[in-house]
């Protein structure tokens, strides 16, 4: 069994030499991040109940504009968004596309954990894949194994296909310039192919000469039929990419699949909020299931959409207990225990760039911030949703200043990776972020610690 020193030196040696984050870095740690078997079953179910969840929305939405469900829950997520986007978006060729990857951001609690949201372009794949091939060489419980997060990627393009990253999201083209290079070096997935392609799936034990993965900016990106493509960029982002309008052809005509698919409305924050609204309880509970209903009602923090409009003198918006968003701008700090978060179609809707906690603003800010928020609804929706506090862990981490090991006393943001498999929803790794117990909003820093997961025998 290697020691610590030892385990610190095999991660430094597994180092890509192009670095896997383009100008970031992160604190090293010779351990996984533990977790007890149960919790991992309970993340294993969770990803099925997010596809159920994914399908549900796509569903909703759909119905809204068919006019069957009411008319302004499409009218919420289209809000903000440019009309020929919304046009592609409800095309038959794509209706029922939904994401190939799911990774929801976790909060663990004293309770157990919330999901602070369902990220709709996720990074970290790469560099999950390579924490958990680099970690497996000494520890043998890491979640989805050495090659269970390649395994997963492969099955989104399992015949070759093209990984299309826009300048905007250039931080993260080393990590998947490395799952492509890997990817590159393994056969396709053994009788697999995309359920949406008309392309054969390769026989067990085939080679696949003609396969390969490639990492193309999107900028000056032109589409080859049969080529499928995972975006790596955002919607906002459309009107700075050249010839987008090549890859949206494309696609209508299928001649390319595209994940995840071109859905703005998928890509909303809002989704939590409309879980929560009284009028659609019963389409939630006949879809999804009333197990899993309830499930999701333990996991998904309750949220509001700060709508503008002027409720009748009688009524209140829900848990706050007001009449007027307005008030909301008056909450004691205490009361103001809320996160403000931009809900999608914006490039301040990924990280924490679009996030603020109202109890870390001065009254003053807060105030001014919900007076913004209800302003500019129609153009660019809000959302407030209740923040979850998170449990503190210790964990070990190599301080490069004083050359030896400390330990953190830090909060965790836990994000599994789900692949669509074939209808079959699985976990395939799980990247622990943890922050320093002073950070209140969870997500990579340079004084934060990247570690993979692994499932070990605790005591709480």
């Amino acid at each position: 069994m290697l020691v610590q020193d030892d385990k610190l030196g095999a991660i430094r040696a597994a180092f890509p030499k192009e670095g896997l984050f383009a100008e970031k870095d992160w604190l090293l740690s010779p351990d996984a991040f533990p977790i007890e078997k149960d919790f991992e079953r309970d993340l294993d179910q969770l990803g099925h109940r997010l596809f159920v969840f994914q399908r549900a929305c796509n569903q909703l939405y759909q119905l809204s504009v068919k006019g069957k469900q009411p008319a302004w829950i499409a009218r919420y997520l289209d809000a903000g968004k440019p009309a020929e986007l919304i046009e592609f978006s409800r095309g038959k060729e794509i209706r029922d596309d939904l994401p190939r990857v799911i990774r929801p951001d976790l909060v663990l609690t004293d309770e157990g954990y919330t999901i602070a949201e369902i990220d709709s372009v996720p990074g970290g794949i790469g560099l999950t894949a390579w924490l958990n091939q680099t970690y497996s060489a000494f520890d043998k419980k890491i979640v989805g194994g050495a090659e269970g997060m390649l395994e997963g990627f492969q099955s989104v393009l399992p015949n070759g296909g093209d990984i299309v990253i826009a300048e905007e999201s250039a931080t993260y083209r080393p990590e998947m310039e490395w799952i492509a290079a890997r990817l590159n070096n393994r056969q396709p997935v053994a009788g697999v192919a995309d359920p949406g392609s008309k392309a054969k799936s390769t026989p067990a034990g085939a080679t696949a000469p003609g396969y390969s993965w490639r990492v193309v900016s999107a900028e000056n990106y032109e589409p080859q039929d049969g080529r499928d493509v995972y975006r790596f960029f955002e919607l906002f982002d459309l009107p700075n990419i050249p010839n987008i309008d090549q890859t949206l052809r494309a696609v209508a005509e299928e001649k390319i699949k595209i994940t995840p698919p071109i859905k703005p409305y998928l890509e909303e924050k809002m989704w939590f909020a409309l879980f929560w609204m009284q009028p659609l309880r019963e389409f939630w509970r006949r879809e999804l299931g009333e197990k899993y209903f309830l499930k999701l009602q333990e996991v998904i923090p309750y949220s509001w959409l700060l709508d503008p409009t002027p409720l009748p003198q009688h009524a209140v918006i829900p848990r706050l207990e007001i009449q007027d968003w307005r008030e909301a701008g008056k909450f004691s700090q205490k009361d103001r225990d809320l996160l403000l978060k931009v809900s999608g179609f914006s490039p301040l809707g990924w990280g924490s760039r679009g996030v603020s906690l109202g109890s870390d603003l001065p009254h003053t800010e807060w105030q001014r911030r919900i007076d913004d928020a209800l302003t500019t609804f129609d153009s660019s929706p809000m959302i407030l949703q209740k923040f979850h506090k998170g449990r503190l862990f210790d964990h070990q981490y190599w301080d490069s200043n004083s050359g030896e090991l400390k330990v953190m006393k830090g909060r965790v943001r836990l994000c599994p990776y789900f692949f669509v498999e074939q209808d079959k929803v699985k976990l395939r790794g799980a990247l622990a972020t943890i922050v320093p117990a002073d950070k209140k909003l969870l997500h990579g820093m340079s004084d934060a610690i990247l570690v993979p997961t692994k499932v070990a025998d605790l005591e709480r």
